[in-house]
């Protein structure tokens, strides 16, 4: 069974702006990484998310339900 934040849609992306790759995640679309490497981006966001996934449930807000099974 994947873990819920692996039901997100993430994409790696190299910003011009700020010469480096940044991890996005579409559900959460405030939210980026930016990092050197592209691999670091994607590690980023998916900590990123689950930080702000557990924030959420703590403070009994929605959490974004991930667009993968519409």
């Amino acid at each position: 069974m994947a873990k819920e934040i692996d039901r997100y849609t993430y994409r790696v992306t190299w910003s011009e702006e700020d010469q480096e790759h940044a991890g996005l995640c579409a559900e959460f679309p405030g939210l980026s990484w930016l990092t050197e490497h592209p691999e670091e981006a994607l590690k980023g966001i998916r900590q990123l998310v689950h930080d702000c996934v557990e924030d959420l449930r703590q403070n009994n807000e929605p959490v974004p339900e991930p667009l993968s099974p519409k």
